[in-house]
């Protein structure tokens, strides 16, 4: 990826964080959003918030990208849960919101640390399945799972 590339798609990344906690805002007095939901997005923009997080936001740029996974991944999450129509019903920015939301989750995630992504990752569950939806179908596909280092054992 091209330097001028990537520092366009960084920009960009950056003016979509206040549309996504304003969406974020809209969806949480949204009665067809379940409660648990709900809560995972208000921490999620108190997270926004806060100016010392895992990166502190006086950092240019770096300290925003950690809000950008963590409110991409909330959304989606929710999107698994609730029918990704009523989170397009409270979008006002330009495009479609549900792409725009995984490639915002993408983006910042090849930009963070790994250890900084399974902080943010790290006790998220994937939501139940509604009945008739196959598991697949409904489990986020950002969140990683830790892997166990594996001790090796020299024999003598």
């Amino acid at each position: 990826m091209s330097d001028l590339n990537l520092r366009s798609r960084m920009t960009n990344l950056l003016l979509v964080i206040p549309n996504l906690l304003l969406l974020s805002a809209r969806l949480m007095v949204d009665p067809r959003v379940p409660a648990k939901e709900r809560l995972l997005v208000a921490g999620a923009i108190v997270y926004a918030f806060m100016p010392l997080d895992l990166i502190p936001d006086m950092l240019p740029f770096v300290g925003q990208v950690d809000d950008a996974y963590l409110i991409a991944l909330t959304l989606l999450r929710l999107m698994t849960v609730t029918d990704p129509h009523v989170v397009r019903q409270h979008w006002r920015g330009g495009g479609d919101v549900v792409e725009l939301v995984g490639a915002t989750a993408l983006l910042a995630g090849k930009l963070l640390p790994k250890r900084i992504r399974r902080v943010l990752t790290s006790n998220v569950e994937a939501p139940k399945t509604p009945r008739g939806q196959s598991e697949t179908a409904t489990t986020p596909l950002l969140i990683e799972q830790p892997v166990a280092e594996s001790k090796t054992v020299q024999s003598n």
